[in-house]
């Protein structure tokens, strides 16, 4: 067979969601972040201030997970067109967004640990530096969401003309952001109101409702990452959909079928066709053409010579 038309029937690899601008930008995020976490946790102890100790550390965590965000983007692009992988490294960014999720959810129980205490043994709290710091943090938290909303926009204006490339690794970046503006704004109303209304006690209790929302946002991201991990199948209409495509075709039969993630939105089909006028893997590839959610189509073909081997319905 000439080099060229075995090009020609050789599969394309390539899963990964790879965004060059956004791996730049959360690098610029990741700067911001550690700056501002190292002025939030000082003022915070100094100041007493429980909400804002707890965006500090929250930051820290948000640290941690844009580090993860980098290394995962670095590592699928290095390993984008090698054979580390059976399918390109389609998921390590879902990995990333899954880890992501996962610092979430722990920072929030820390939070909701830490609040519950300063709750039950208030600390005087020097409010004005307090909201100073605040401010200058949501700022910050303001300028980062920018920085990744921008490029989030282009991202989805991009998959309308090009298909849908859900990046879970951009996208838990961008939710540990919002999660930071979150914690600065629940951080000021509680310091105004401890100011102007001695409502110290509102500190650690806006410290708790930014738990819980940051574990609601941390779980749902961790509900949409995991399934892509565990080699989540496709819906069964689809799976359904396929097996009568073929079968219409013919005398085909389906003897075994398996579809399954290899990327964020990409599956592969693994289809076992049974038939008394077997043509060719070809053949049977172009009858799917129309379904497009299947970006690696792998078909067994094998010959009946009787009647037992075709089932009847």
């Amino acid at each position: 067979m000439h080099a060229r038309a075995l090009k020609l029937l050789q599969h394309h690899h390539d899963f990964a969601v790879i965004h060059k601008k956004g791996e730049r930008r959360t690098k610029q995020v990741l700067v911001l972040t550690f700056l501002t976490m190292i002025v939030e946790i000082t003022a915070g102890t100094l100041f007493g201030s429980m909400a804002l100790l707890a965006d500090g550390w929250h930051m820290g965590t948000h640290v941690a997970a844009f580090m993860i965000t980098i290394i995962a983007y670095r590592y699928s692009r290095i390993h984008a067109h090698d054979d580390t992988f059976a399918f390109s490294p389609g998921k390590v960014g879902v990995l990333g967004g899954f880890a992501s999720s996962v610092a979430l959810g722990v920072v929030a129980l820390m939070m909701m640990v830490e609040s519950a205490e300063r709750l039950l043994k208030p600390r005087t709290i020097l409010f004005d530096d307090a909201i100073a710091i605040a401010a200058f943090g949501l700022l910050i938290n303001l300028i980062s969401a920018l920085l990744l909303k921008e490029h989030h926009d282009h991202k989805h204006d991009h998959e309308h003309a090009h298909g849908h490339h859900h990046d879970q690794n951009l996208k838990a970046a961008y939710m540990h952001v919002l999660a930071d503006a979150l914690t600065s704004v629940l951080a000021i109303v509680a310091l105004v109101s401890g100011k102007y209304y001695g409502w110290s006690w509102l500190d650690p209790v806006m410290g708790m409702v930014g738990a819980l929302v940051i574990i609601h946002w941390s779980y749902g991201l961790m509900k949409e990452s995991s399934p892509i991990l565990i080699d989540e199948s496709i819906d069964a209409s689809y799976k359904i959909a396929v097996k009568k495509k073929i079968e219409s075709d013919a005398d085909n039969r389906v003897s075994d079928l398996h579809i399954w993630r290899v990327g964020p939105k990409h599956f592969a089909i693994i289809l076992s066709v049974v038939s008394h006028t077997p043509k060719s893997p070809q053949y049977y590839k172009a009858l799917l053409k129309d379904f497009h959610r299947l970006s690696h189509i792998t078909v067994e073909v094998n010959k009946c010579y009787g009647d037992d081997c075709i089932i009847q319905e």
